[in-house]
């Protein structure tokens, strides 16, 4: 029976897709793929495979939502086993869900494959955890982009004073925004923040600085998307266990004392 299977491909590191994801990208006859999927992963398709790009930039569509709908479709209709990989998990933020629901009114037949989203593994690469008995207790995912440009249907102050850890993703243009918007909500400017861009590659550059500070050492540093935002007392973790692997013959305790 024809099936489109929409399938997270992991937040970039190729080693870190699931086994269930390999084998959809082994057996495919079609496959439409983001722009931060691993073009190692592609090397594992079928060699008479169909590899449809569809990546997308910000503010630069190299193909629509709508377009990318009516190819699993037309596909799918031609008896065509189709997977449309997606970077992270396609449930998070990857507009899976609107790719599902047009295949639903079609009646074909399709099936989600988890992924690990970046949101989690981009700070655990970067030896951030998002939750911590003493700094972590609660976490929320957000994203810093709208429809509409600025993200102001967020409600940033609520967010500000509800949850220890935010992680946001694709907030880099709105840096500057989402910031000032937290302190204004009642966060405090000098909370930690650290941006971690493009997480889990070779390429992964992490920037740490303060609610106050991150936007200018952002410019400074001249970090970029793809990037993963995280505020929140757990960013100080990681760099406690930076300076441990630097000084390995620091104790906890000493540096737990220089905070």
């Amino acid at each position: 029976m024809t099936k489109v299977y929409i399938v997270g491909a992991g937040p970039g590191d190729p080693e870190l897709i699931t086994i269930k994801a390999m084998k959809c990208i082994q057996k495919a006859d079609v496959i439409l793929y983001d722009r931060l999927v691993s073009r190692e992963l592609l090397k594992e398709a079928k060699q008479e495979a169909e590899l449809i790009y569809c990546g997308k930039l910000p503010k630069l569509h190299v193909m629509k939502q709508e377009s990318i709908q009516h190819l699993l479709v037309k596909y799918a209709k031609k008896g065509k086993t189709v997977v449309r990989l997606k970077g992270g998990d396609p449930f998070v933020f990857g507009r899976g869900a609107e790719e599902a629901e047009a295949l639903a009114r079609h009646g074909i037949c399709f099936e989600v494959v988890p992924g690990i989203t970046s949101g989690i593994a981009v700070p655990a690469y970067a030896n951030i955890p998002i939750t911590h008995r003493d700094f972590g207790r609660s976490f929320a995912v957000v994203t810093g982009h709208c429809k509409k440009g600025l993200p102001e249907e967020i409600n940033w102050s609520q967010l500000a004073n509800s949850v220890d850890t935010i992680v946001i993703y694709m907030g880099m243009s709105h840096l500057s925004y989402i910031t000032m918007s937290l302190i204004e909500g009642g966060r405090a400017d000098t909370t930690p923040v650290a941006i971690i861009q493009e997480g889990t590659t070779p390429d992964q550059r992490i920037v740490t600085g303060t609610l106050s500070t991150i936007a200018m050492l952002v410019q400074q540093h001249n970090i970029k998307n793809p990037a993963i935002i995280v505020v929140g007392e757990v960013v100080r973790i990681g760099e406690r266990l930076k300076q441990l692997k630097h000084h390995p013959q620091i104790t906890d305790a000493r540096i737990v004392e220089a905070y």
